[in-house]
């Protein structure tokens, strides 16, 4: 009897999950050619106008959105103000040509967690796609050199107003930069059940149903 080859169980190959909403058709089509080239991502999408935009990828619930600001229909800012909610386990990273600061941090304040220069190399753009993914916050380095001159001049937030406590007021800072609630547990050394907790005070507090809202109503852009 010839005997069976039993090969050892191999777990799929997991991506991750890319979305582009990108009006260009050259520039679209280039940015799904260089995910899709990388062994460690995958293009599950493209759209080229924000109302599309907004209807498919709470479809696709991709891992990360690569968003145009410019784009027809909505764009790219509202987009991601009104998915937030929807979708709240994707991460938005703004890829534009737009450097004023206004741009930038209302992409900020509707919950982008990265933005990019679309003069951002292949490699770099791909690295930055692997570090929102992990829960960082990559820009390009004239766009960090903007945020962190706005916040070193920035005015109080009006965190009193609401009452919170210093770890309410904390734990929102770390979510206003991106980082996830595994991440804030890690750091501040608490359990994912407190961090959920503060958060649900928070909320409460603020009267709002989402950390876009909250994070609206604690700080100033």
């Amino acid at each position: 009897m010839k005997e069976r080859l039993h090969l050892p169980f191999m777990e799929p190959k997991a991506f991750i999950r890319v979305v582009i909403v990108e009006d260009q058709e050259d520039i679209r089509n280039g940015l799904a050619m260089i995910i899709n080239f990388s062994e460690d991502f995958q293009c599950v999408g493209t759209f080229e106008d924000g109302i599309t935009a907004l209807q498919g990828i709470p479809v696709l619930h991709p891992d990360v959105v690569l968003m145009d600001i410019d784009i027809p229909g909505k764009d790219g800012i509202q987009v991601i103000y009104e998915l937030k909610p929807v979708v709240p386990d994707t991460q938005f990273m703004m890829l534009t040509v737009f450097e004023d600061d206004e741009k930038i941090f209302l992409s900020l304040r509707a919950g982008a967690n990265g933005y990019l220069l679309k003069k951002t190399s292949p490699a770099k753009l791909l690295e930055a796609i692997k570090e929102v993914y992990d829960g960082g916050s990559p820009m390009n380095s004239q766009i960090a050199h903007k945020v962190v001159a706005y916040f070193q001049h920035c005015p109080e937030t009006r965190a009193n107003d609401y009452s919170l406590t210093n770890r309410e007021f904390e734990i929102m800072e770390l979510i206003s930069k991106g980082y996830r609630y595994k991440e804030i547990s890690d750091r501040l050394h608490v359990s994912l059940d407190t961090v959920r907790s503060h958060i649900r005070n928070t909320y409460i507090k603020l009267q709002v149903t989402s950390k876009v809202e909250a994070i609206n109503k604690i700080f100033r852009f």
